[in-house]
């Protein structure tokens, strides 16, 4: 149930159990004390009512309010905080500049962040792995700088406590894991990042973090059987 701050009404999350982009909505909407209707999407076979409340992107997380949509993760968490205001802990700081901030660096998460990570998670040979763990250790690095900035002394980005950077980054944080132990990296190591490798700890302990995270068991067989397959076409070749 919600604390005040909107009435709850309809809530439905269409989403993929694995996917960093649900995750994050599901801590949120955990942290606001929310109930809702999960319905978990096969992606290789979507439903008619995910392409229906996303023909754009054809794409989870979705959240339907009252059966009207919401699409793309970083948009359903403001979403999510502006509706229910007065539920949970803010995601934004109510400072405009500080919003602005965590706005940007959410944003840089999604769209610097994850795709310089993304070569690491696909590589699938110890020369492909080398590679992509270097390219992406400089993104890694200026996250740890935003740490400090965002935090300003603080357990979180968002300060006391978890806001919208730690959602968008947090919600990778058990991938982190599972593409490290398998390929023998240490993307948030204590001597490089040691401010993220901090906050890496307290985010999974987070009590919201621990109802909604996957299993990080369940995380590295599915990591597995992906690279399985993504190995296979060059096996066969």
């Amino acid at each position: 149930m919600t604390g005040g701050g909107g009435e709850e009404g309809e809530l439905q999350l269409l989403g993929a159990w694995m996917s960093p982009w649900v995750i994050r909505v599901k801590v949120a909407l955990q942290m606001k004390g929310l109930s809702y209707e999960y319905i978990e999407e096969d992606l290789q076979h979507k439903s008619d009512l995910l392409l229906g409340s996303n023909p754009v992107h054809k794409k989870v997380p979705v959240l339907i309010h009252d059966g009207r949509p919401v699409c793309e993760s970083l948009v359903v968490l403001e979403y999510v905080d502006e509706a229910w205001a007065g539920a949970g802990t803010p995601l934004l700081p109510a400072d405009p500049h500080d919003r602005a901030v965590a706005r940007f660096w959410a944003t840089y998460v999604n769209d610097t962040f994850f795709p310089s990570w993304r070569p690491l998670f696909r590589a699938t040979t110890a020369e492909q792995r080398a590679e992509a763990y270097e390219k992406v250790l400089p993104q890694v690095e200026t996250l740890e700088r935003a740490l400090t900035e965002c935090s300003k002394g603080k357990a979180f980005f968002g300060g006391d406590a978890v806001g919208i950077v730690d959602l968008a980054l947090g919600s990778f944080v058990v991938w982190i894991r599972a593409v490290d132990e398998f390929g023998g990296t240490s993307l948030l190591d204590e001597a490089r990042v040691p401010g993220l490798a901090a906050w890496a700890e307290r985010f999974m302990a987070v009590d919201a973090v621990e109802e909604v995270m996957p299993e990080a068991v369940r995380i590295m067989e599915h990591y597995k059987g992906f690279l399985a397959k993504l190995a296979a076409p060059a096996a066969s070749s």
